[in-house]
């Protein structure tokens, strides 16, 4: 057996420092891949972390009136002077002179009638008047003839120039002539009277308005018949609806269980719907003697200390009754949190709002206190806050939405 030949053995060096780069390139994948892996598993930990869950209330405006109120009440607004402008004359409406939103004074004309039939009766009993008149005249200058006469004859029959029944024709004459002034005179008042009537039935076809006011809404217009009573079909009673805006209020129904905590002149606080934003000051003006059997209520009156313009009759509003008067410059309001949310961390009050899913810590500095609200600095109305936040409730946790 031959020995192997040993001088064809070689060692590739070249190959051998390849494959130790390629293993040491692996390697550092592989710790790559497994840094990467853990990364995202933080990540993917952070991210699904699980919510703490907690119940929300909201940050509300606390104005100070409410620590005095007493008693809420719903209710609207009306004008307590209020017209349906009518006629009592039937006829085409011929001129229509507002519209809604219209201001108009006492007097003035809002609306017109066809009147020409009833304007050439004014005209004729104006006529009748001067006939009367007329005939007074005629009457007169009778008279004074027939005083003459009588005159005359009397003298006469003194000389016996005339016979007694000369004299008794002279005295008849005077008589009559004195009758026939009063009859002409009464006919002047009875011509003067129709002419009056005539004159009231022109009027009533211009239709004015019976106090200073606003036009609330148009019920006819120019063509349409108007009628008294609105019986005929197709026919019109009103042509406008105002009001006195001075004189609007508020008509809230208050339990008559509750009666008892109102007053006369009693100060309140007004909301209206229209306008959530502000607050009006306002008194009780009247009760209304009588129950509502039907719902158990009785309907205050509540005026308005200021009137302003942008209130409406028929807005809906809401009466905070006052146990004492708010000065204007007190009445000015606060945030509020509910006091549940208010807890203590590291020595100080802070409150936690919700943001984006997380919540916020905020220190805050509390106030009065009015119900289940409590004042406070640092929280805007309208923020979402953590009601009795747990220990587990910290700035930046992640917090579910469930509200209350």
């Amino acid at each position: 057996m031959s020995e192997p030949d040993l001088s064809r053995l070689r060692i590739e060096r070249g190959v051998t420092r390849e494959a130790a780069g390629s293993r040491r390139k692996s390697r550092i994948v592989r710790w790559a891949l497994v840094a990467a892996a853990v990364a995202i598993a933080v990540a993917l930990g952070i991210a699904y972390r699980p919510a703490v869950q907690v119940e929300l209330g909201t940050a509300a405006q606390l104005y100070p009136s409410q620590t005095y109120t007493v008693l809420n009440s719903t209710g609207y607004v009306v004008a307590q002077r209020k017209a349906a402008v009518a006629s009592k004359a039937t006829g085409r409406l011929e001129w229509l002179g507002v519209r809604e939103g219209s201001k108009v004074s006492s007097g003035e004309m809002v609306a017109r009638l066809e009147n020409r039939d009833v304007s050439a009766q004014m005209q004729q009993a104006a006529a009748n008047i001067k006939v009367a008149q007329a005939n007074l005249e005629q009457g007169q200058a009778e008279l004074k003839d027939a005083e003459r006469q009588l005159n005359r004859s009397a003298e006469l029959l003194e000389k016996k120039f005339v016979s007694p029944a000369a004299h008794d024709t002279a005295v008849a004459r005077h008589a009559r002539a004195v009758a026939a002034i009063s009859g002409q005179r009464a006919g002047i008042a009875a011509a003067e009277a129709n002419y009056r009537a005539a004159q009231v039935a022109v009027q009533q076809t211009l239709i004015r308005a019976p106090f200073d006011g606003v036009v609330l809404t148009k019920n006819a217009n120019v063509g349409d018949v108007i009628t008294p009573f609105s019986s005929a079909l197709g026919s019109q009673a009103a042509v406008v609806t105002m009001a006195d805006m001075s004189t609007l209020e508020v008509e809230a129904d208050v339990a008559e269980g509750n009666i008892g905590k109102v007053k006369l002149g009693q100060p309140t606080e007004i909301q209206l719907d229209a306008l959530p934003e502000w607050r009006f000051r306002g008194e009780v003006h009247r009760l209304v003697p009588t129950v509502d059997r039907s719902k158990a209520t009785v309907t205050v009156k509540i005026r308005f200390r200021e009137i302003d313009p942008r209130i409406l009759p028929e807005m809906s509003a809401k009466v905070a009754f006052l146990s004492r008067e708010i000065p204007q410059q007190e009445n000015t309001p606060h945030v509020a949190v509910p006091a549940s949310a208010i807890v203590e961390r590291g020595g100080r009050k802070v409150v936690y709002v919700v943001r984006d899913g997380k919540a916020v810590e905020v220190a805050v500095t509390t106030g009065a206190a009015a119900g289940d609200l409590t004042q406070v600095s640092g929280v805007s109305a309208g923020d979402r806050v953590v009601l009795k936040p747990s220990d587990r409730v910290r700035g930046g946790a992640v917090v579910g939405t469930a509200s209350k």
